[in-house]
């Protein structure tokens, strides 16, 4: 297997979820604006969003990945076959019970997770009845965490990277045709959440029952490989997870802010979202089984260097991509949300908490990147007291950005970004401590060359771009025109000058672990 064309094939199925993804926000821009109908939506899809991530792209993937691999490598596919049974079954069970309390708690899980909603009761009420309809979303998405765990050990990448494209149609489908139906049109979105997560999990079952890996009941908690699970799982909640849990509780002081605030960092995630679903996602997804299936055979030197390939790879693509953003955040967030109710104040609130944001993009992607180092070795320990020190970090810089310093919702922005650099920063020295990596050659000529290359694609970009008040001037397709011409100009300079300066793509390509 070509890891690098695997990396491709994952992140052309998400680079297709992203365009969607886009496609679906301008939709839900453009019929609901930013305001207090989108600040209740965000906020009842946020929590179950944040359990699907803990449970399914976090604590219960990187738990459950290393031990599936190890019983396909180590104890044949009978026990395989009755460990994905047992696991299928107990998680699902959890999560029908964590499902209902959250039906039936909605009240209070929204005093908590945005109290200043409380003070409209209009906005709060719908807030909680939204959250009861996008709740079942996390039984869903945890049993796809599930199918995806499986089928990626198998090297199946594509499917597993294709799903988030039926929610995203979801979403398209319910806001365009299904909305007018409703009696208040936004609730269409919470159904779009439920079914988008019910498609997703529906894709998987053939490709299960192709491979003969379709679960079946077995309820059998006190299973040796469970419970190996569960005790790698608990704790790595926090460990691989600490962003979203720091974006819950800027939920917490966003909601305090101006109305707005919440939707602002909202579509400033979700530009934010694009490299990192493209990037870091899909080499977390890439890279955790090789690792797992390169720990239990004891191959260290092949470890450490699959390692330093993946973290080449992400400086190479990511800090262009931080940079990018930061640069064209009016361009972009003009061209693709002001339509229709969303304001040209709505895209200059919004570029700021981007512009905070991409200053930890790389941290961000980075983290997905090393955080599987410690989960793959099956270590819990040191992700878990990093993730703590991270997420004090970030609500201390909240207070200071917030109240120090007076920056509204950008603050709270900049804290994910400057806390997420500080958690990739001691991921990376752990990793390096414990001799689990150690640097390949000429990581100082690679780092010269990639700043050549961001210098030109700096300098490219800013003065292609131009004013960024006539870019909230000019018409639609204007903006589109010359944001199409200014994007392949920006990468055709950042690859142009690497190519000049020795770098190929071939340097790159790599066998994952057999």
């Amino acid at each position: 297997m070509n890891l690098l064309k695997a990396l491709a094939t994952v992140s052309s199925m998400t680079l297709l979820s992203r365009i969607l993804g886009f496609v679906r926000d301008f939709v839900i821009a453009r019929a609901f604006g930013a305001g207090l109908l989108t600040d209740a939506f965000f906020v009842a899809f946020r929590l179950p969003n944040l359990l699907r991530r803990l449970f399914a792209e976090g604590a219960f993937s990187q738990a459950f990945v290393p031990i599936l691999a190890e019983y396909k490598n180590k104890q044949g596919e009978s026990a395989t076959h009755q460990l994905i049974n047992r696991v299928a079954t107990l998680l699902f069970l959890i999560l029908l019970v964590v499902t209902l309390l959250g039906i039936i708690a909605a009240p209070a899980i929204i005093y908590i997770s945005a109290p200043g909603f409380s003070a409209n009761p209009e906005k709060f009420a719908l807030t909680v009845e939204l959250t009861r309809i996008c709740f079942p979303y996390i039984l869903c998405m945890s049993l796809v965490a599930l199918s995806a765990g499986i089928l990626n050990t198998w090297s199946r990448f594509a499917l597993p990277a294709f799903t988030p494209v039926l929610l995203n149609l979801s979403f398209i489908g319910m806001a365009l045709f299904a909305a007018p139906y409703f009696d208040r049109p936004v609730l269409a979105l919470g159904w779009a959440v439920v079914l988008g997560g019910a498609l997703q999990l529906a894709i998987q079952v053939p490709a299960l029952a192709k491979l003969g890996l379709l679960p079946r009941w077995d309820f059998a908690p006190g299973d040796a490989g469970v419970r190996r699970i569960l005790k790698l799982m608990a704790p790595a909640v926090l460990g691989v997870s600490i962003a979203q849990v720091s974006l819950l509780i800027n939920t917490i002081f966003a909601s305090f802010l101006a109305t707005g605030s919440v939707s602002w960092l909202y579509y400033a995630d979700r530009l934010m979202e694009f490299p990192s679903g493209l990037l870091g996602a899909a080499l977390g997804t890439i890279l955790l089984p090789s690792l797992a299936k390169l720990h239990a055979d004891e191959k260290r030197e092949e470890f450490s260097s699959l390692l330093d390939w993946g973290m080449r790879l992400t400086l190479m693509l990511t800090l262009p991509a931080a940079l990018a953003l930061a640069i064209l955040s009016v361009p972009l967030l003009a061209t693709l949300f002001l339509h229709g109710a969303f304001t040209p104040n709505d895209v200059l609130q919004t570029r700021s908490a981007l512009v905070a944001y991409s200053v930890g993009l790389t941290g961000l992607i980075m983290v997905k990147v090393l955080a599987p180092g410690f989960y793959a070795r099956q270590d819990i320990r040191t992700p878990v007291k990093i993730g703590l020190i991270t997420l004090t970090l970030t609500q201390l810089l909240n207070l200071v950005f917030i109240f120090g310093l007076q920056l509204a919702h950008t603050g709270l922005a900049l804290s994910i970004g400057v806390a997420a650099c500080l958690n990739a920063t001691l991921l990376l020295r752990g990793l390096l401590k414990r001799g689990a990596y150690i640097p390949q050659r000429g990581w100082l000529l690679f780092g010269f060359r990639l700043s050549v290359a961001l210098l030109a694609l700096g300098t490219v970009l800013w003065f292609a771009m131009g004013s960024e008040a006539a870019w909230l001037a000019m018409g639609k397709l204007e903006r589109l025109y010359r944001l199409c011409a200014i994007v392949p100009l920006g990468i055709g300079a950042y690859f142009g000058t690497l190519w000049l300066c020795g770098i190929r793509v071939a340097d790159f390509r790599r066998r994952g672990a057999q």
